[in-house]
């Protein structure tokens, strides 16, 4: 199958890998013209913008950080909907469930099927074909397609409402968040008391307040401190922000979000929106005046 693919960065290049590796084709685009290399150095084309890419492949995936550059990618001026072959357009990136139900409407007019696939499982997963893709829209889109999806992971249909796969993602988003926020909470306790920050990580895990951020944030990227794990403190402040809401919008209360809501904005202020989100820790470890390491 000839696919578009737009967005190279971290998350983006190893699922379009994935897809070179499963034997599509593709064409691709990213602002950063290195980005780009990579992928025609494997045989994929490099288009000069999005509708260029909407232009060559009547499916065109998007891998972008923020709903305002996905709504802009999608149906600004130059984008996908100004293409003359694309046919469905799928969002893997984390927008929220009213931007997904915007671009859903407005492509509709254009004779675009819009599916929103949001991924979860981070680089690492991406890299290994192992992420979580939670699919809404047409079912006969999804099934036609679902074996260009598996490349990247495990396919979770959601439904036919547009939407319905930002606002699983943004639920797994909160709870990943707040595992991250409550565990840097809980290791810093246990070290300014005397704790041995190693040991405490195995006791966690071995017991019932082991988590994702016990389980592979604290062992890979907190306790050596690298800071590496390759996801960007912003974009989780985003999901959650986002998260809270839609919370609001459908009238569903959200008291402990809100509170972890703040330590991430907190973290973003001060380390800086780029920066690894594993280093949230050292926000609560300023505080503390202890420092959680092996």
């Amino acid at each position: 199958m000839h696919l578009g693919f737009i967005g190279l960065g971290n998350m983006g290049a190893p699922m379009a890998a994935r897809l070179l590796d499963a034997g599509h084709t593709l064409t691709v685009f990213d602002t950063r013209s290195v980005a780009l290399q990579p992928f025609t150095a494997r045989g994929a084309v490099a288009a000069a913008s999005a509708a260029a890419v909407a232009s060559a492949a009547e499916t065109v995936l998007v891998s972008l950080p923020t709903p305002a550059i996905v709504r802009e990618v999608a149906l600004g001026e130059n984008g996908i909907g100004s293409g003359t072959s694309v046919r469905t357009f799928i969002d893997l990136s984390t927008t929220g469930p009213r931007i997904a139900q915007e671009i859903a409407t407005e492509l509709a007019s254009r004779r675009i099927v819009a599916m929103d696939a949001p991924v979860s499982g981070g680089v690492a997963g991406a890299k290994k074909g192992t992420l979580a893709v939670m699919v809404s829209g047409p079912r006969d889109r999804h099934d036609a397609l679902r074996p260009a999806l598996e490349s990247i992971g495990k396919v979770f249909y959601l439904g036919d409402k547009p939407g319905l796969g930002q606002m699983m993602k943004l639920a797994n988003n909160l709870l990943s968040a707040t595992a991250m926020a409550i565990s840097c909470e809980a290791m810093v306790m246990g070290v300014k008391a005397g704790l041995d920050a190693g040991v405490m990580v195995e006791v966690i895990n071995a017991g019932s307040g082991r988590n994702s951020a016990t389980q592979e944030k604290f062992p890979r990227s907190i306790l050596p401190r690298t800071f590496d794990y390759g996801f960007a403190t912003g974009l989780m402040y985003k999901d959650v922000k986002l998260c809270l809401e839609e919370a609001e919008a459908l009238g569903v209360p959200m008291w402990v979000a809100s509170a972890v809501r703040q330590l991430w904005l907190l973290a973003n202020t001060e380390l800086g929106p780029d920066s690894d989100f594993t280093r949230i820790i050292e926000c609560v470890e300023r505080w503390a005046n202890v420092q959680v390491k092996a």
